[in-house]
């Protein structure tokens, strides 16, 4: 079934009551806090028979996406099993090595260089291996909780940027190249790193500074190796549930379609840079896919990639990091929100500041 191109306002009324449930009911139910995966699918069929847009080819994506990407026999549930299962084995020399690092190099700048590299190589390895590897790099630290949730929220800022810098790191960055392809762009693979490098590398290199002062001044007495809890079980029941949460996402953004084809994708493009604030509980790529087209000027592409990269962070829902990593370290959506959402927030009015001078200096 296709969109209508006119609003028909009862599924639109509707499309919005679930927009507001799955961003009030995590923060104030503490069942839906501590299952969002369940909670995220049942909002997700709700929303698509609201809509009305159950169909053969979005049943097979919700079912593929989380063990296929770009066609390949990969995905985010492999990636995280077989790691899983990979750490689980050879925790303790992955975990001394980590450690031994730590010690050899100083925290300070262990941070620094986690949350550099991270977002510089996640464009070629792809988010979800980062992302794994982040994880386990966070959960090798020996620091209290905060720091752990603030350490991997700032990085997980800047793997979900880095990601953007071509089209193979995920698919919000798939579908821009993708959709641009054409007449008057010709995006090829390296088209991101071109719009976006001057944005997104210093980007990068700032949230590492941020996180030297903010985490790496904790003085560590000694780079001690962690005891490994986790059990085959956990491993698989992890991997399981990021499955639902990727299936669970591709439904919602589907079912939720209808409102960016309405609304979101006829608003100026400095509004729709704080409109895609929406992007940290939806799947970015839907958004990408709805807004990105080459009837745009250069400057709403990047005010709109740039908008949907940053609000991706603040989040849980809002990036495959975020999700990975929050499953390891066992985060719940408050404790993410707590720093994800000021910290995001600032990104977005330095970005944005930046972005209203430049078209100032071209016009």
């Amino acid at each position: 079934m296709e969109i209508p191109p006119e609003p028909v306002w009862h599924v639109a009324i509707g499309l919005f009551v679930i927009f507001f449930l799955v961003l009030i009911l995590p923060f104030k139910v503490r069942v839906v806090e501590e299952n969002l995966e369940p909670f995220f699918l049942i909002m997700g069929i709700i929303a698509v028979t609201v809509s009305g847009l159950w169909s053969v080819h979005l049943i097979e994506e919700a079912i593929r996406a989380p063990v296929s990407i770009g066609g390949l026999p990969i995905g985010i549930f492999q990636v995280v099993l077989i790691a899983g299962l990979f750490i689980h084995r050879f925790n303790r020399k992955i975990y001394g090595g980590i450690s031994s690092l730590m010690g050899r190099i100083g925290f300070n700048k262990f941070v620094f260089i986690i949350i550099a590299f991270l977002g510089l190589i996640s464009s070629i390895i792809s988010v979800i291996v980062t992302a794994v590897i982040l994880s386990e790099i966070v959960s090798a630290i020996p620091i209290d909780r905060k720091k752990k949730i603030e350490f991997t929220v700032i990085a997980c800022f800047s793997v979900g940027l880095g990601a953007a810098l071509t089209p193979v790191g995920e698919p919000l960055s798939t579908i821009a190249v993708s959709n641009l392809s054409g007449e008057p762009y010709h995006a090829d693979f390296f088209f991101l790193l071109r719009l976006l490098g001057a944005y997104i590398i210093p980007g990068i290199f700032a949230l590492a500074i941020f996180g030297y002062y903010r985490i790496g001044r904790i003085k560590l007495e000694r780079a001690e190796i962690p005891e490994y809890t986790e059990t085959i079980r956990t491993v698989i029941v992890r991997a399981i549930r990021v499955y639902v949460f990727v299936s669970a996402l591709i439904l919602l953004g589907g079912g939720l379609k209808p409102l960016v084809v309405w609304f979101f994708t006829k608003i100026p493009s400095q509004v729709l840079y704080w409109v895609n604030t929406i992007s940290a509980i939806l799947d970015n790529a839907t958004l990408a896919a709805a807004e990105i087209h080459p009837e745009l000027s250069i400057m709403q592409i990047k005010s709109a990639l740039i908008g949907l990269l940053i609000s991706g962070g603040m989040l849980i829902p809002g990036n495959i990091p975020n999700i990975v990593a929050a499953g390891r370290l066992r985060i719940t959506m408050k404790e993410w929100a707590r720093f994800g959402v000021p910290v995001g927030m600032v990104i977005m009015v330095v970005y944005f500041l930046i972005l209203i001078v430049e078209e100032m200096l071209i016009h």
